[in-house]
């Protein structure tokens, strides 16, 4: 009786560790867009009207 036991809860065990392996689709396609995000917002202070290149350049002009 306790083999039986044990088979059932090691296949529930393996069945729950197969679900959970790996990274899933949907924190793959969040993790992609935050850093498209950051990298969008890293490119507009960088380039920008009033960015670090363009300061940059005003300041090396007025010396």
């Amino acid at each position: 009786m306790e083999k039986v036991v044990e088979r059932t809860e090691k296949k529930s065990m393996k069945a729950k560790l197969e679900k959970t392996k790996g990274i899933t689709l949907i924190a793959l396609v969040i993790t992609i867009i935050v850093l498209l995000i950051l990298a969008g917002i890293t490119i507009a202070s960088i380039t920008g009207e009033n960015g670090i290149l363009r300061k940059s350049t005003k300041c090396s002009r007025k010396k």
